[in-house]
């Protein structure tokens, strides 16, 4: 076979594959530092309306990309009879070029409360949004309390601020506090998983080297197309959990060859063959749920997908090489330098442990434990089944300070929330008073304004104020209504209509993501089960799982079960949009490593004794310890993720955590064994009509003793 003879290779050359991974690596540190300077920063949805729109409107105006603040004004008296002029406009020329309206430009009620005693004006920042960008929010406040009117008080609220003070200001752990919080983590469990230093070290140097080596080649691919920023944290954390995943799958592999008493070559060969196969097959179902990125309609994403699918490439190439020319250097050193006791270091049965007990009770008892599955993982599933992809409203923002003070007093005033994301219509200017009679009259909207300074090059822009927030349910049939009545050369934009173009763009291509990635995934475990039947409980199991990821995080941020005590972030009622899709890519693939990982270690049983109920038992039981112990490895990579700023990083965090944990205990511990068990013999087959394409041996199972 190929990984055998690659086995023998890299151990007759393995100081020079070190050595050309050790030159690799530090060019990679090199490289990692040269990218930074590279990162794509912007998001953009071509074609769609809404965005082409506000693509317009920053061409023609200087802004209209971004969210406007709101700056928010109280007394005890009329606030509309207060010179609020001033301390408006040394708020706006912060940033040179944004653009207002308020009462006192346009007039209209909706910039006012009933009683008169609180005002907004709302000022738009120029320029695009992008993720660094900075609209210098804190002296914008600083201008605006300033050069308030003796006895109003000023707020400075809006999406832009709360998002800020949500995030403690921006503040958090950067990418290398974050990988190196990770790796500490991992240090801790593979301690406790071997108990050695040579051990516990290689996985920690396997995952630098393709870390930074993937920093490499994401910097030559900056060059060819753009790469989203979002890239180098899943690099960091990403990169840090697979490739351990691997390493750990190696490791654990050229011990028990050892163990068995086989030499070094031997056992390294053994290794390369088995578990290297298994490695390539893992990385290959990662790449394919990142590579599926590139069929949704959106440049920033499809950057994440490219960029995401070398972070599994080149952790499979590093396992398979450098990994074993370590393992050949130390051989049986492998076990020495103990730094936990003993029983964490020896290779013991793996039909005596934990782990094959608990494999002989599936055996005996299949259908109780798959019922104890199937029963998780329902109530998981109608949770699930509720998720509501959109961004958070206003409401729901946590934090403190004056964004939040701004937001109370909006509340308390009875002013619309639709203030935070107004709608803003491009229009020729002949049509501005069509544009505003027609809008002003839709049910949803609270008011329609065309200050007269929103006028250039012959076209206009008329602010149009929504009565529910822009993030809300009701104001998707506001948006239709809107767009409706416009008449014929204008066009609907602004940033809540974008955040619905985004919904669907992302959900509107979904259903061929997903049949990408069934199929392409399901042709790859076929040929590495030699079975039909395998990889179809596969793909559904991994399906299942996700779905039961999507609960956990509704359970926690959209309904705020613990949301509020762990990460003061309340009730949401709704997941950040692109979470549910990098979920999706991501956790498709890891966890699939685990049914991977498993179930070809039950192929070779199967293939050695020809008995499906021994073939279980011997897989569960070597690869029970090594799949719970990936995935706490990966689970706390996920988990620093949520200690960084914002909601969103949050949400994807938590949700790949604990999709990874969920799946590797009640997935593949439960229904996998068990559901393997139930289908019995019929788990092999593998005609020779299928065989011949996948390029591979048919499977006919013989019958089964009952």
């Amino acid at each position: 076979m190929v990984l055998a003879r690659l086995a023998h290779v890299v151990h007759r050359r393995r100081a020079f594959v070190v050595l050309v991974w050790v030159v690799l690596t530090l060019f990679g540190a090199f490289a990692a530092a040269r990218v930074s300077n590279r990162w794509f920063e912007s998001f953009s949805i071509p074609g769609y309306s809404a965005y082409e729109t506000n693509q317009k409107v920053v061409k023609t105006f200087g802004t209209g990309e971004q969210a406007p603040f709101v700056a928010v004004f109280q007394s005890k008296g009329d606030v509309t009879k207060q010179d609020l002029g001033q301390a408006i406009a040394k708020a706006a020329a912060v940033n040179p070029g944004s653009r207002v309206s308020s009462y006192a430009t346009t007039h209209s009620k909706a910039y006012v409360s009933a009683d008169r005693h609180t005002t907004i004006a709302e000022i738009y920042p120029p320029g695009q949004n992008t993720f660094s960008g900075t609209s210098h929010i804190s002296e914008v406040r600083a201008a605006l309390k300033a050069n308030a009117p003796a006895g109003v008080t000023a707020n400075l609220t809006g999406l832009l601020p709360l998002q800020d003070a949500s995030s403690g200001g921006g503040t958090g752990p950067s990418v290398l506090t974050e990988a190196m919080i990770g790796g500490v983590g991992a240090l801790i469990i593979l301690m406790f998983v071997f108990g050695t230093l040579p051990a516990v070290g290689i996985p920690l140097a396997i995952a630098l080297t393709s870390i930074l080596n993937t920093f490499t080649l994401v910097w030559f691919l900056t060059y060819l197309t753009n790469v989203s920023i979002v890239v180098q944290f899943l690099i960091a954390l990403v990169g840090l959990g697979v490739a351990i995943d691997y390493a750990l799958l190696m490791i654990f592999r050229f011990r028990e060859e050892l163990a068995q008493g086989e030499d070094v070559e031997t056992a390294l060969t053994e290794t390369m063959t088995h578990a290297g196969r298994s490695v390539i097959v893992s990385g290959s179902t990662v790449a394919v749920g990142l590579l599926s990125m590139v069929i949704l309609p959106l440049p920033f994403i499809r950057s994440i997908g490219l960029g995401g699918m070398l972070i599994p490439a080149v952790s499979v190439l590093v396992s398979i090489t450098l990994l074993p020319a370590l393992l050949s250097f130390l051989g049986p050193r492998i076990n020495k330098l103990r730094v936990m006791p003993r029983r964490f270091v020896a290779v013991s049965d793996p039909e005596q442990s934990w782990w094959g007990k608990w494999a002989q009770l599936v055996v005996r008892r299949p259908w109780p434990v798959a019922a104890a599955g199937a029963a998780i993982v329902a109530v998981l599933l109608v949770l699930g089944f509720q998720l509501n992809p959109s961004e958070a409203q206003a409401k729901d923002f946590p934090g403190s300070g004056d964004a939040i003070a701004g937001r109370q007093a909006l509340e308390h005033a009875g002013i619309s929330p639709g203030v935070i994301k107004p709608f803003v219509i491009l229009t020729p200017t002949d049509k501005v008073g069509d544009v505003v009679a027609r809008v002003r009259h839709v049910p949803g909207v609270v008011g329609a304004v065309a200050p007269t300074s929103w006028r250039h090059d012959g076209l206009a822009l008329v602010e149009a104020i929504p009565s529910a927030d822009g993030s809300s349910k009701a104001v998707r049939g506001t948006i239709n209504r809107v767009k409706d009545a416009l008449p014929p050369g204008a066009s609907l934009g602004g940033v809540a209509p974008e955040d619905r173009d985004f919904v669907h763009a992302v959900y509107g291509n979904f259903p061929y993501v997903l049949l990408f990635v069934i199929l392409l995934t399901y042709v790859l475990l076929a040929r590495a089960f030699r079975s039909l039947l395998l990889p179809l409980k596969a793909v559904i199991l991994n399906l299942v799982s996700l779905g039961c990821a999507y609960g956990i995080i509704v359970f926690i941020f959209q309904q705020g079960h613990g949301s509020q005590a762990i990460w003061n972030v309340p009730a949401t009622q709704s997941i950040i949009p692109w979470i549910p899709l990098m979920i999706f890519a991501f956790l498709f693939g890891l966890s699939m490593d685990y049914e991977v990982f498993m179930l070809t270690r039950m192929r070779e049983a199967y293939d050695e004794t020809r008995d499906t109920r021994k073939a279980i038992s011997l897989g569960l039981a070597r690869t029970g310890k090594l799949v719970t112990s990936a995935a706490l490895v990966l689970m706390f990579a996920f988990f620093v993720l949520s200690t960084s700023p914002g909601t969103d990083i949050k949400q994807f965090g938590i949700g790949l955590a604990a999709g990874i944990i969920f799946d590797a205990t009640v997935i593949r511990a439960l229904l996998v064994p068990a559901l393997v068990r139930l289908m019995g013999r019929w788990n092999w087959w593998l005609p020779r009509w299928a065989a011949r394409p996948l390029r591979t041996r048919a499977s006919q199972p013989v019958p089964e003793s009952a």
